[in-house]
């Protein structure tokens, strides 16, 4: 059976434009994430938590201990996405393009991202990329995602972002996500995102910039799932380049 989410795409875009964005590119700034309190209901998250086993919304299906990923499954959506799903990753976009360019501006990187998603779909469907990358996510006791970074082909959108659909400590225990950051000549740094049931994170695919006393230097970053110690667990996740 087709589960069916319908969430008007305007009030998806005023919910993204609705928080302080000033103070999300700071905290991106400071720490490579940010947080989205609230950007799903409880009964969205559910609604697209239920589309994991409609496989005619998925173009596959992967595994993950099959691959060294960790332990846990998770399911590409197919084009066209689902219309509330389609609508965050443009709402998330047209946000983050022109913080993502000053980002690469830091770094001495020429590529700069155009206003409209599409667009830069286009830019990647041209090159090859063109199979869709936001994916549902499933754990279960047991289950963790060992340290990553969601890098599909040569076009790449330095963020991106994900949505918990579970709740802590109802839906399932543990789970914790986490970010690790690489600096140069130093220990790597680590940090467990507290998010909620609805919660959004943006964070960094693969690198960013840090201003330290003799400029601006790349700091590597990488993100994972603690494993979880009981019950069941759903994430949406948002990457804003598609994949070869």
């Amino acid at each position: 059976m087709s589960t069916t989410v319908k969430i008007d795409a305007a009030d998806i875009a005023a919910r993204v434009s609705g928080y302080d964005w000033t103070a999300i590119e700071a905290h991106l700034d400071a720490h490579g994430w940010a947080k989205l309190p609230r950007l799903l209901t409880a009964g969205e998250c559910s609604a697209i938590a239920a589309l994991y086993d409609d496989t005619s919304r998925f173009r596959s299906h992967v595994i993950m201990a099959r691959h060294g990923y960790g332990r846990g499954e998770y399911k590409y959506f197919e084009y066209p996405l689902p219309e509330t799903i389609a609508a965050l990753r443009t709402a998330l976009y047209t946000r983050l393009a022109p913080f993502a360019n000053r980002w690469n501006e830091a770094l001495g990187t020429a590529v700069r991202y155009p206003d409209a998603h599409a667009d830069f779909l286009d830019r990647c469907h041209q090159a090859g990329q063109e199979r869709p990358t936001p994916l549902l996510l499933r754990y279960t006791e047991g289950d963790f995602n060992a340290l990553h970074q969601d890098v599909y082909g040569e076009h790449l959108f330095p963020l991106q972002a994900m949505v918990l659909l579970s709740a802590p400590e109802k839906d399932f225990t543990g789970g914790e996500f986490v970010l690790t950051e690489q600096r140069p000549r130093m220990q790597s740094r680590v940090e467990v995102l507290p998010l909620g049931q609805g919660d959004g994170a943006v964070w960094a695919v693969r690198n960013r910039p840090v201003r330290g006393s003799r400029g601006t230097y790349r700091v590597n970053m990488r993100h994972g799932v603690s494993r979880l110690r009981s019950g069941q667990r759903h994430t949406l996740g948002l990457i804003f380049h598609d994949a070869t």
